[in-house]
């Protein structure tokens, strides 16, 4: 493998089999971080703004954004988040930096490893633009929406707001200056690591 290492986005819409993906990029020697983990971090961390941009909110509908131990409640915090364009803007735009700061730390501690990204909104941070290349998970509707219902504890209409949020997903992607290489996981965990592995030699090995 040369010298140069890269740096790789990972994403895709919701239930689409990223994590499946990292897991198989980690296999094949790459230092993996998930930004949705990393989000949980980055979210406790900024507790205070969230706390303070949405507890009126909250307030008004009956929502509890703090869970008995002090830390914010998720599911709850989605609620509010998701329901409209203008909330999931607001919300975004204070965590976003906060979670760029934590993954730059990441990316600086394995600088002897290519690196890999896995975030479903990688285009809403400026880390995209450092892409050597972005890998782009995708399945079919359907079936994306059986796993989440299957993996979630989310209504069928949480899970569907959250699908119509991601609807123009690729198309945000297509309008980065980055390579792109669109993968269907539709198949097997065999199918995706030969899909993969294609990919990775090509890009990282040429």
């Amino acid at each position: 493998m040369q010298n140069t290492k890269f740096l790789i986005g990972l994403t895709g819409p919701m239930a689409s089999g990223k994590n499946l993906a990292g897991e198989i990029l980690e296999e094949m020697g790459c230092a993996v971080i998930d930004a949705d983990v990393t989000a949980h971090i980055a979210l406790e961390n900024i507790k205070a703004k969230v706390i303070e941009q949405f507890e009126p909110e909250a307030a008004k509908n009956g929502i509890l954004l703090l869970n008995k131990d002090g830390t914010i409640n998720r599911s709850s915090l989605a609620k509010i988040v998701f329901a409209s364009k203008e909330s999931l803007q607001k919300h975004e735009s204070i965590i976003h930096p906060e979670i760029s700061r934590l993954l730059e730390i990441f990316i600086n501690e394995h600088k002897n490893q290519h690196c890999v990204i896995n975030a479903t909104v990688l285009n809403k941070i400026p880390l995209a633009l450092k892409c050597n290349f972005i890998i782009y998970i995708d399945a079919p509707f359907l079936l994306r929406l059986y796993r989440a219902k299957k993996r979630d504890k989310h209504s069928l209409s949480h899970l569907l707001k959250r699908f119509s949020s991601q609807k123009k997903l690729y198309t945000e992607y297509q309008k980065l200056n980055v390579d792109i290489y669109r993968v269907r996981n539709i198949g097997s965990s065999k199918k995706l690591h030969k899909k993969l592995q294609s990919i990775f030699e090509n890009h990282c090995q040429n």
